[in-house]
């Protein structure tokens, strides 16, 4: 993780301290979300809970759409090579691919 990340985004699997003190310790501020709180009050809970979850949800909605796209029509289910610099090309080629496709959607509607 690089120093000072700002806002990292992560699901409810980092929940756990060693995740929040590690990117409390490089300067950033973990935006972790919240599967359940305690209270008396259900709707009270609730209410605490879609505040918390909402600005968190929009922002991983539309990174999980992309990483969805990707393994769905891109095949990145699994990868092709073994070893970090050829799985790093890998994902570098889709990447470019999706964002070809999506710039000529974009351009299409533009023009």
């Amino acid at each position: 993780m690089p120093d000072n990340p700002g806002n990292v985004y992560a699901d409810s699997a980092y929940r756990g301290d060693h995740f929040g003190k590690a990117v409390i310790a490089k300067g950033g501020t973990p935006r972790i979300v919240a599967t359940g709180m305690w209270g008396r009050d259900e709707a009270e809970v609730r209410a605490r809970l879609d505040a918390w979850n909402k600005p968190i949800h929009r922002v991983r909605g539309r990174i999980e759409k992309i990483f969805g796209t990707w393994k769905r029509s891109y095949g990145l289910r699994q990868m092709r090579w073994r070893g970090l610099a050829k799985e790093g090309v890998q994902i570098r080629l889709t990447a470019i691919a999706y964002n070809l496709k999506r710039s000529l959607k974009i351009a299409a509607a533009a023009g």
